[in-house]
């Protein structure tokens, strides 16, 4: 068994292609191209997703504030009390 993982099976018709990882860039126009293409994306989606989140998160506090306004005793039922 003196073959490597990857030699395990010899696979005819089959070209395959590698460069050398100390040839590649790992970072290649990261802050030119990257950066902008995030802004392009996050500006061209937050429109379609923040009026929605808003519009809930709008809804579930106004949802608690009533929850809670309803769990409290109203002091006018207990003023005759002894």
């Amino acid at each position: 068994m003196g073959r490597h993982f990857g030699d395990l099976a010899k696979i005819r018709h089959v070209i395959t292609y590698s460069i050398s990882p100390f040839e590649q860039r790992a970072f290649p126009n990261y802050f030119s191209k990257g950066i902008p293409n995030v802004w392009r994306r996050f500006t061209s989606s937050v429109f379609k997703v923040a009026p929605p989140m808003i519009l809930m998160y709008l809804t579930y506090t106004w949802g608690n504030h009533v929850h809670e306004q309803g769990k409290r005793k109203n002091p006018a039922d207990y003023e005759n009390d002894k």
